[in-house]
């Protein structure tokens, strides 16, 4: 019975990375689409929505399946809440991807990105799928260090961010209103991305050490 328990909570566990894994790629097919106005694989990202939706309902049966058969606590029970919680951050993500995707249908077979802000978009779409790769690893590895550099890496994410809106305020702005809802709309994807995947990382830190991030210090080297 307890060799089964724990199987159930390992196969919460590597659900959470597939739905990490299933997200980064799809956000990463989601810029492709949009810089190269790529039909076909814009709505390669549209149709992962049935996918991560099914994943995260799949896990949320086997999290409370779990409550009620096996009523854990301490750890367990901090596993199981933790998981259903980065399963929100992650079904979002998905969400996200696929704004960027129809985006990308909605406009084609135009460019929504406008030539000079094309890579900075690029930036924003690689670091995201980069930070969810690394979130992915950490809920594998239980490294909260990593975890915790996981947010100072998202820093460059809030930069790209603001050069988005530096760039549309400028004077020189001559795109139109249209294309500057849609690159706002775009920087903003990207943003609540990273914060979705660093949120993940913040919750392996309280899962692994029972504290949340902000509270979290790490023990000092004994000095002989």
């Amino acid at each position: 019975m307890r060799e089964a328990y724990h199987k159930e909570l390992e196969s919460i566990s590597e659900a959470l990375v597939e739905m990490a894994n299933l997200v980064g790629s799809a956000m990463g097919r989601a810029t492709g689409a949009l810089l190269d106005t790529d039909l076909r694989l814009a709505e390669s990202v549209i149709d992962t929505e049935g996918q991560v939706e099914e994943l995260q309902r799949n896990l949320e049966e086997q999290a409370i399946a779990v409550l009620a058969r096996q009523q854990p606590v301490a750890t367990d029970l901090r596993v199981v809440v933790t998981s259903l919680r980065m399963s929100a951050d992650l079904e979002r993500c998905g969400v996200l991807a696929q704004h960027v995707a129809k985006l990308a249908r909605r406009r084609h077979p135009q460019h929504a990105v406008p030539r000079d802000l094309r890579r900075t978009i690029l930036e924003m779409g690689q670091l995201a799928q980069r930070l969810m790769a690394q979130a992915a690893e950490v809920l594998i590895t239980q490294d909260v260090d990593a975890a915790l550099q996981l947010e100072r890496d998202d820093d460059r994410m809030d930069e790209l961010h603001r050069m988005i809106f530096q760039h549309l305020m400028d004077e020189r702005w001559h795109h139109g209103v249209e294309t500057a809802v849609d690159v706002t709309l775009v920087g903003r994807y990207y943003e609540r991305f990273a914060d979705h995947a660093v949120s993940v990382a913040r919750r392996v830190v309280y899962l692994v050490t029972g504290e949340h991030a902000d509270d979290y210090l790490p023990e000092s080297p004994v000095i002989h």
